[in-house]
């Protein structure tokens, strides 16, 4: 009886390890304030804003590379509200569009909605980087999951912006996208 008395408190401190690991010391337990002091401070209006280039990976659940895309975007503000227009193109030859509506909002917030997020997104800028957390669901190729994704953006001093989203179903991290972000040449 001792014995499973001992196995069930291992157990249990090593849950509690891993969901403290998870949430202070991973990807996911980052919070906008953390980068409250950042410099230079990320104006999305600035920053996100005409003909942008982005450049990137996506990572499999093994952490393997699983695909690579280019990206054209054309960002478009008008006051506090943006069209962020999105074509990229995959590897594989494929093209996929979305179109982002970006709503300013006060505290350095912002709302986000494109077709394939159902519900919108939520997100914050604080000092050097930008937070947004959205549900996705992939185009039927894909599998048509529904995955939770967490998505920052980081501002470099030369302003280009590095993005990093990890997308999650039930729990488990299922893909990463790492991909950089700036003016098209010539911007």
């Amino acid at each position: 009886m001792d014995a499973l008395i001992f196995l069930l408190i291992g157990v249990a401190l090593a849950t509690v390890a891993v969901l403290l690991r998870r949430r202070f010391a991973e990807f996911p337990g980052q919070h906008p304030e953390d980068y409250s002091e950042g410099f230079p401070a990320f104006d999305m209006q600035q920053h996100l804003n005409g003909e942008m280039v982005c450049e990137g990976v996506i990572f499999g659940p093994l952490g393997r590379v699983t695909s690579s895309f280019v990206a054209d975007f054309d960002i478009r503000w008008d006051g506090d509200t943006a069209v962020m227009a999105e074509r990229f193109r995959y590897n594989d030859g494929s093209v996929q569009d979305r179109e982002w509506r970006i709503s300013l909002q006060d505290n350095d917030e912002f709302i986000a909605t494109a077709d394939d997020v159902p519900g919108g997104g939520r997100g914050s800028v604080a000092g050097s980087a930008a937070q947004i957390r959205y549900d996705i669901t992939l185009p039927p190729e894909s599998g048509g999951h529904r995955l939770r994704t967490v998505d920052w953006m980081y501002l470099t001093p030369d302003g280009t912006i590095v993005n990093r989203s990890q997308f999650r179903k039930y729990g488990i991290k299922v893909a990463e996208l790492i991909a950089t972000i700036r003016p098209k040449e010539g911007q």
